[in-house]
């Protein structure tokens, strides 16, 4: 484990150098950026046929995925320019604007694949649960300062921000969306232990949470066919274990090198949601073995760097900045591990996007919207130091 450390700072120091005296983290925006490159590249790569499939351009959907990267980015400069008090403050009204657009998404949202999880707003599709995973950390961050010494010594301080959960979820399981009620409860689960909430509720919660899971999914024929076809993908090729072994597939045919950059078979058709939930297994055949690491360095560099950052604020006494910083931290790593664990057999497919990389608006918006806020943190963090120096010199 301290070798893997070692290895790891050591990359961190050779390939992103720390810069002292600069106003913000270059590594952060340097990893965010790359993360951008890599999955404008693979994206560009794997929804070449269904271009051609859909709209007879093999360009089609990157030419999308290009417009939401622009958008993107010029949104997240308005965002830095957002003080983090202004988040602080505004995160309940933040929090009622998500709930009224995910129940606005059931009554006029746009059905794909069965699942009611779009508001079609002209040439773009916006999904609201993207946006409500930021805007219950958001406000979880701001609950948590308010009620700090409630959630740690009282059970109902421990609940309430649990209750906003639960309505949130319920909306997102009548999209349906299992996964991203799974990302919101263990982000939560985490933000509140860290917090100091007591362990005793967490054991009861964790419990509650896996039975309500293990319902919901004996509850719906699709979630059970789900959980067998990736209990023994092989038992049913070519039903409903056929989208994991051709993701088995692409991961076998990569090796340690790939097959080259442009040179998958799997997207040719086989794999359905190749660009989308699946774009890790077209990654893992054309770039190989040395590939998915490269691009799991990249996403689990982030996710450190936010939890580090998050410690940083706590001990700035920071608590709003430090929480929010460790939910985002949290959120990517955890949702990394699930994409990649559904496209490698290690888990049920879940439906949700592998960070910064899949293709998808909504989500490359909102979480290139988190790493501004994380940037906006460190500028202000490093801010309060300058000036903490300033007045200690005079």
């Amino acid at each position: 484990m301290n070798a893997l450390r070692a290895t790891l700072g050591l990359l961190q120091r050779l390939l992103l150098p720390a810069r002292p005296g600069a106003l913000y983290d270059r590594q952060l925006v340097v990893l965010a950026l790359s993360l951008m490159t890599v999955g404008l590249v693979i994206v560009a790569s794997a929804s070449i046929p269904e271009g051609i499939a859909l709209a007879g351009d093999p360009f089609m959907f990157v030419k999308r995925h290009g417009m939401f990267l622009v958008m993107a980015l010029g949104i997240s400069w308005f965002v830095l320019q957002v003080p983090m008090a202004r988040w602080q403050h505004y995160n309940g009204p933040m929090l009622l604007l998500a709930i009224l657009m995910l129940v606005l998404v059931l009554l006029v949202g746009r059905s794909v694949n069965g699942s009611v999880r779009w508001l079609p707003l002209g040439p773009f599709n916006l999904q609201p649960a993207e946006f409500g995973k930021l805007a219950l950390f958001v406000y979880l961050a701001g609950y948590l300062v308010r009620r700090q010494s409630e959630v740690r010594e009282r059970f109902i301080g421990f609940m309430k921000p649990m209750a906003v959960l639960f309505l949130v979820a319920v909306l997102l399981l009548a999209q349906p969306d299992l996964g991203s009620v799974i990302v919101m409860f263990v982000t939560s689960l985490g933000m509140l232990f860290l917090a100091g909430a007591r362990m005793v509720q967490f054991i009861g919660l964790i419990l509650v949470g896996i039975s309500a899971v293990v319902t919901l999914i004996i509850a719906e024929p699709y979630r059970m066919r789900r959980v067998t076809s990736f209990l023994d993908p092989w038992a049913d090729p070519f039903g409903s274990g056929y989208q994991l072994t051709q993701s088995l597939m692409a991961f076998g045919r990569g090796s340690w090198l790939g097959e080259g950059l442009g040179n998958s078979i799997q997207k040719m058709e086989y794999l359905p949601e190749a660009h989308t939930d699946f774009v890790f297994a077209i990654l893992g055949e054309e770039l190989g073995y040395l590939g998915v690491l490269g691009a799991l360095f990249l996403i689990f560099a982030l996710a450190i760097k936010a939890l580090k950052l998050g410690h940083q604020a706590l001990v700035a006494d920071k608590l709003y900045e430090g929480y929010l910083a460790i939910g985002i931290g949290i959120w990517f790593s955890f949702q990394t591990f699930v994409n990649v664990g559904a496209a490698s057999g290690m888990m049920p497919t879940k439906g949700l996007t592998l960070p910064l990389v899949s293709y998808g608006g909504s989500s490359l918006i909102i979480m290139t919207v988190a790493v501004s806020m994380l940037i906006r943190i460190d500028f202000e963090l490093r801010q309060a130091s300058a000036q903490a120096r300033v007045r200690e010199v005079a």
